[in-house]
């Protein structure tokens, strides 16, 4: 006589996340909106981004990122001004 069969649970999905690219807007949720001119504060979202892209798109590290691309830029834009 064969064997009953026990209901199987299906594996949970894992969802596939995947980061954008930021708009040009205030979406930065750190406590420098607002207190950047936009145009650094979107050479400086861009800067962390290509950050980002250049480590292989691997997540954890968005603060480094933007820390990074923020003494760059900022450096950048006090030797201009």
């Amino acid at each position: 006589m064969p064997r009953a069969k026990s209901p199987r649970t299906p594996k949970p999905k894992t969802e596939k996340k995947v980061l954008q690219m930021p708009e040009n807007g205030n979406s930065h949720n750190g406590s420098h909106s607002g207190s950047l001119p936009l145009d650094v504060e979107a050479a400086i979202r861009l800067r962390a981004y290509e950050l980002y892209a250049e480590r292989g798109y691997v997540e954890g590290f968005e603060e480094e990122d933007w820390l990074m691309a923020e003494r760059e830029i900022l450096a950048r834009h006090s030797h201009t001004a």
